[in-house]
């Protein structure tokens, strides 16, 4: 790395893409496309915002897939037809105007489905109730519902989704790549989770069964887009369960990781609430350290409370690659002008995801 200047501003390049810098801008959900899931010109001028201020790789929201269980939110993207796909052009158009790339969040929420214009219910590995109660941020109200359980044909269905959603990012709308959603307690975490994951047939059991759905996936993902990069994004944390880690420890991760590197991912998002702490007690080595350790050659995302220089400077000495940041992004949407001219950040302000999540005009100027 260049040491004349912080190492999170010193180009990387992720597969074909050549990044200017390692700065990300993390996955939120902003629940701001139309009823019918088409990405809006508010969208292009939100995403665009952060290209211009200096984000090397965007990464959108997460994405549904197919027209079935997917949807988590109203006023969610989808990609499941040439016409949202279509409609995602002007944001991939509006990211690539500055010189970052831009890649799509393709997810399925599975039993954390709170809207969905195709059903009324929703689907899961297990007919378990999720934990907690639906985000009200994000249009939701009281408990999940109990989720039908997913035949094969629906875990099929399921895989057939991310596939062509991959496809249409890439082929249609343009997107440099796809991040695939495994983390935070939707769908294919789900599957990982041992108490949501109840089955005993092929796809639960031990972490490596409850992990092959979101390998499939990532299978089926490679076969149809090309060169561009595929990653996947994983964590121990969900929006439901905060404080969740995996009951097989070290070894689960050694399992899940080891498993993502010979599955030929291009990378992997690492997702923490605070990225450098120790992922499980008894030991004191973070989840991003075990992430490098078993998966030693694949590009590596950190993300999880890293607006901090110094934080950041310090996930990226222990194996990160990039550099993932949310709330600190939307509160500074010039964050690489700023670490590079040494000011001081803004102070992010909650009004921005609430009442609901949804984008704020305050968010549309260009910096």
């Amino acid at each position: 790395m260049d040491t004349t200047r912080p190492a999170i501003l010193t180009p990387f390049d992720m597969g074909h893409l050549q990044l200017r810098n390692r700065l990300a801008l993390a996955p939120m959900t902003r629940v701001s496309a139309t009823e019918a899931g088409n990405a809006t010109h508010d969208m292009a001028k939100y995403y665009e915002r952060f290209a211009k201020g200096g984000f090397a790789l965007v990464i959108t929201e997460g994405i549904y897939t197919d027209r079935r269980f997917s949807q988590g939110y109203r006023f969610q993207p989808g990609l499941t037809d040439q016409q949202q796909a279509l409609a995602w052009r002007p944001v991939v158009d509006a990211v690539h105007r500055h010189e970052s790339a831009v890649i799509a969040q393709i997810m399925h929420a599975g039993a954390l489905s709170q809207a969905n214009r195709f059903t009324d219910g929703t689907a899961g590995p297990s007919g378990i109730r999720p934990k907690g109660e639906q985000m009200a941020f994000y249009r939701g109200d009281g408990k999940y519902r109990v989720p039908r359980v997913m035949s094969d044909e629906d875990i099929a269905d399921a895989i057939e989704g991310f596939a062509k959603a991959a496809k249409l990012a890439v082929e249609t709308a343009g997107f440099d790549g796809v991040e695939i959603h495994a983390a935070n307690g939707y769908l294919l975490d789900q599957f990982l989770t041992d108490y949501s994951n109840q089955r005993s047939d092929g796809w639960g059991g031990d972490i490596r069964q409850r992990l092959r759905l979101t390998l499939e996936v990532v299978a089926e993902v490679k076969k149809v887009v090309g060169r561009s990069p595929v990653g996947v994004r994983i964590s121990q944390g969900k929006v439901n369960d905060f404080q969740h880690k995996w009951v097989e420890g070290e070894k689960g991760a050694e399992t899940v990781f080891g498993s993502l590197s010979d599955s030929g991912v291009d990378f992997i998002h690492v997702t923490e609430y605070e990225a450098w702490q120790p992922a499980f007690p008894d030991n004191d080595v973070s989840l991003l350290a075990l992430a490098r350790r078993y998966a030693p050659d694949v590009v590596l995302i950190a993300n999880g409370g890293l607006h901090d220089r110094e934080k950041a400077e310090q996930v990226l000495q222990s194996g990160a690659d990039m550099v993932a940041v949310g709330k600190a992004a939307l509160a500074n949407p010039d964050l690489a002008q700023r670490i590079s001219e040494r000011r001081a950040l803004n102070d992010f302000d909650p009004s921005l995801l609430g009442p609901i999540a949804d984008i704020k005009q305050s968010e549309l100027g260009l910096t």
